[in-house]
């Protein structure tokens, strides 16, 4: 890539937010079995179902502040709360103030990120933002891989030791954004007032304009229903895996046996899904450069949707690892063409506030996605499997209808 591309901006925070995903990564896959612990099993599934709304709620009011008052501040105040939630539940003697921070954590991160994704809009032209976004995951996804596995030997035995050594990463990096960071906002108003009944009621106004852009709204359906479909690794294919998946050899080789069943294999293929993902989105993203965001889109929803729906076909251990293949490959030549799509669809002076707006379709295909589990006491697994392709087939087909809208409607 041109040296120009990496603005100063840009290689700050690949360093910053590659640390944090990482110490991310050692407590969050944790949270749901230690809140289990400590306040039960049905406080803790209803308390989780909250973080996702909250977090929402926040991008879009980060989104909109990004734009009014600029990049850099909306960066500082979100990096800066996390730094004290971290804290706080590092100090904190009681479960119910643990999860006071768990969601505080939660509330920075959703308002630091809009500004950070339109941050790269910003600096980097059209041509070369798939290249860039895909960095930033490939870095984000190595502390994916590699943050559960020492988490899973911090957290439980010294988790203070990891809460603290969180606060010190971020409160580094928020220190390090105050003293470099350079605002990169095409346009902001200075004349804006920092008071919440303003900032709420203008907010409103501009998302309802919103929801009038009929290419948009499509973007946004159609996202839902493909996270649907990508999410089913976390959901029915890991119940799939557990339950159907029997005792077999992984390798046999003169007296060495190897034989892994359900949950081990399971352990595999998603070890195997982020390995994937940090290995090829880089070389992918770069392969189809010069695809359209319409190919792109199709493309992910045909290998993520056939991809799950054979696996219903079969419980054999190395197919279900060639599968794997398939349908990683699908989230993967998606995940930098969703931001790419928006930074060029936005309006510059909007930008953030699309981008938080553009994060509706992971909440609300987070919260639709596990409605699989909840069919699968009923219905077989093909008719299971056969629901997700039909959710990424829909996705597909709004997609082609999103371009094919008039083009003074897509950027």
């Amino acid at each position: 890539m041109e040296k120009y591309r990496w603005d100063f901006n840009l290689k700050i925070r690949l360093l910053g937010e590659t640390l944090f995903n990482l110490l991310y990564w050692m407590y969050f896959p944790f949270i749901a079995v230690y809140f289990s612990q400590v306040i039960g099993l049905t406080w803790a599934g209803f308390l989780l179902m909250i973080p996702p709304i909250i977090s929402l709620l926040f991008n879009l009011i980060g989104g909109y502040l990004a734009d009014t008052f600029g990049r850099r501040p909306i960066m500082i105040i979100g990096s800066s709360i996390q730094t004290g939630m971290f804290a706080l539940f590092a100090l904190s003697p009681s479960p119910w103030l643990d999860y006071a921070a768990f969601l505080g954590i939660g509330i920075g991160t959703a308002f630091y990120k809009p500004a950070s994704d339109a941050m790269v809009a910003d600096l980097v032209d059209e041509y070369n933002r798939k290249e860039v976004f895909a960095t930033f995951m490939t870095m984000n996804n190595i502390g994916a891989v590699l943050g559960p596995i020492i988490g899973a030997i911090l957290f439980f035995d010294h988790r203070s030791l990891l809460l603290w050594s969180c606060t010190a990463v971020t409160l580094f990096y928020t220190v390090l954004l105050f003293i470099q960071l350079k605002e990169t906002v095409p346009q902001k108003n200075t004349s804006a007032e920092f008071s919440t009944s303003q900032v709420l009621s203008t907010q409103f106004k501009d998302y309802i304009a919103m929801r009038k852009d009929k290419a948009f709204m499509y973007y946004i359906v159609a996202g839902i229903f493909s996270v649907i479909a990508i999410m089913q690794l976390d959901l029915y294919l890991a119940i799939y895996i557990t339950e159907y998946v029997s005792l077999q050899t992984l390798f046999h080789w003169k007296e060495w046996l190897i034989q892994i069943e359900g949950a081990e294999v399971l352990g595999l293929i998603l070890g195997q899904n982020g390995v994937l993902f940090v290995l090829f989105v880089l070389p992918i993203t770069r392969w189809l450069k010069s695809w359209t965001d319409e190919n792109v889109f199709i493309l992910s929803c045909l290998l993520a949707g056939f991809g799950m729906f054979a696996v219903g076909f079969t419980t054999n251990i190395w197919v279900l690892f060639c599968l794997t293949i398939i349908f990683t490959f699908g989230e993967i030549v998606r995940a930098p063409v969703i931001y790419n799509f928006v930074s060029k669809h936005a309006p510059a002076n909007a930008r953030a506030q699309y981008m938080g707006a553009a994060n509706m379709q992971f909440t609300l295909g987070r919260f639709v996605a596990p409605i699989t589990v909840l069919l699968a006491a009923w219905l077989s697994p093909i008719v299971i499997f056969s629901v997700i392709l039909l959710s990424a087939i829909i996705s597909l087909a709004l997609y082609k209808r999103l371009f094919r809208l008039p083009t003074s409607t897509i950027k």
